[in-house]
């Protein structure tokens, strides 16, 4: 390699967001955190919201300090959380915030939807796990309520993509980030039709589609001249976060399962083809598209939000607990034996998740816990149980063997819930890395700029550059 190949990763979260340089040289891959931002939804007139534009100021002030440092990029990669979208105008105006899929207001709407197209015709269309939030009911519910911005959109933008346009002009539809909307056609690998009929689109409203890898356009020219950065390339990577973290998965081979933890915990594996069937229905599983054509079939589960809601509840009452301490407490309390069902839909957006978690625990003739470390010791059992489910059900669906399982991304760093998670699936736990949605962005743009051949030699860097820890099952 003559010289050296500079990549930066913007991951954006529904809490917060990052950006991660990533240097390719001879003496190989590094990264380096560069800049960290908060990012939450705003609640205004009872509806909810993304504050894309103080997103936008985040990425242009990182950039900017890139500049200041001298940084030469190579190119830049934009990934989000999946579903939620904005709405541009014939002007190229972003026509108001884009709705949260916390927002309850598509609470109803998929038996609403269902007299229109079944649900047995929807899965069988798209094979995407139906949920409340999925693009789709979205679309239905604002066209239902009379959204002007939706009404009078020229383009739909999904969140990785507005990004993408607000620093570019280029107006694109990622693979993978359309692919979570529920409105894919898994044969045609286009917006299905019949389902744009229905939640009132048309084609014109959809940009090109484009794959991971190719070029949404370069920065537009004040934000080259205000950065000092120049006209860099803002490459498409695979937008939603958990293709990203997909890619960045260290296995040898396909023999795998993989989960990506944080707010939520998706658990699935990667496969050539979409699989869709009775059982795949029944079980609510999801197809969604994933990096070089692979699928990923995997299932949403309630992860950390769980524990998210609850710290931010103890931290209104003085007792702000750091994730190492609350580790610790849940160890302390390891017998205690109430148990929820994570996915509960009481859990999706409660005022209070603490006591949602207790009313929960009651209703399942459990004791409620005395203190907040049997809480803890509650909701990490409860998320370990869970994963062997999921996982029992994918050994069912998959095409090959299940050995291992692997967790990525940030809940990954969490040791005891990962030695829980081995004991309850009776398989070695491989966890990490924590970074997992930024290498995969970071690595998509290596491969765009010929650096590395496919996504089996990218895993193989990763497992040379980063360090894993294997749990192995405990009676």
């Amino acid at each position: 390699m003559d010289k050296h190949y500079r990549f930066l990763a913007f991951d954006c979260g529904a809490t917060s967001g990052r950006a991660i340089l990533g240097t390719f040289a001879d003496d190989g891959f590094r990264m380096e955190e560069v800049y960290r931002f908060p990012n939450q939804t705003l609640e205004i007139g009872g509806k909810y919201y993304w504050n894309v534009y103080g997103i936008y100021e985040h990425l242009v002030k990182c950039l900017t300090e890139l500049g200041q440092r001298h940084i030469t990029l190579d190119s830049i990669g934009i990934d989000t959380w999946g579903v939620d979208f904005g709405c541009i105008g014939h002007d190229g105006t972003l026509l108001g915030l884009p709705r949260a899929y916390r927002d309850p207001y598509t609470d109803g709407v998929p038996e609403k939807f269902f007299k229109t197209v079944s649900r047995e015709q929807l899965y069988a269309l798209t094979g995407t796990q139906i949920m409340n939030f999925n693009t789709v009911f979205q679309m239905y519910a604002q066209a239902e309520e009379g959204s002007v911005a939706y009404k009078h959109a020229k383009k739909i933008l999904f969140m990785p993509d507005l990004l993408a346009y607000l620093l570019t002009r280029g107006k694109v539809c990622e693979y993978t980030i359309a692919s979570t909307s529920g409105m894919m056609n898994q044969k045609t690998q286009q917006f299905e039709p019949s389902l744009m009929k229905a939640v009132g689109l048309n084609q014109e409203q959809i940009p090109d589609w484009i794959q991971p890898g190719e070029v949404v356009g370069k920065l537009r020219y004040n934000v080259a001249n205000e950065t000092g950065l120049g006209e860099v390339p803002v490459a498409a990577v695979a937008g939603h976060d958990t293709a990203s973290a997909v890619v960045a998965v260290p296995a040898e081979n396909e023999r795998f399962a993989y989960l990506s933890s944080g707010t939520w915990s998706l658990m699935g594996i990667e496969t050539t083809e979409p699989i869709i069937n009775e059982t795949s229905a029944w079980l609510n599983f999801t197809n969604e598209g994933g990096f070089e054509g692979t699928t990923r079939f995997l299932k949403n589960i309630t992860g950390m939000w769980l524990v998210e809601q609850c710290r931010k509840k103890w931290q209104s009452q003085g007792k702000d607990y750091t994730y190492a301490e609350m580790t610790e407490m849940a160890q302390s309390a390891k017998a205690y034996a109430g148990r929820i069902n994570p996915d509960d839909p009481r859990f999706a957006h409660p005022t209070d998740m603490e006591a949602e978690i207790r009313n929960a625990l009651y209703d399942n003739g459990y004791a409620a816990p005395a203190n907040d470390a049997k809480m803890l010791s509650c909701i990490y059992h409860s998320l370990a149980e869970r994963y062997k489910e999921v996982l029992d059900q994918l050994q069912e669906m998959a095409p090959f063997p299940i050995e291992k399982l692997h967790i990525i991304g940030g809940g990954s760093a969490n040791e005891l819930l990962n030695q829980w998670t081995a004991d309850a699936i009776g398989m070695p736990v491989v966890a990490g890395p924590t970074e997992a949605t930024a290498i995969g962005n970071l690595m998509v743009q290596a491969k765009a700029a010929g650096l590395v051949k496919d996504r089996w030699a990218i895993r193989k860097i990763i497992r040379e550059a980063f360090s894993v820890t294997e749990f192995l099952p405990k009676q």
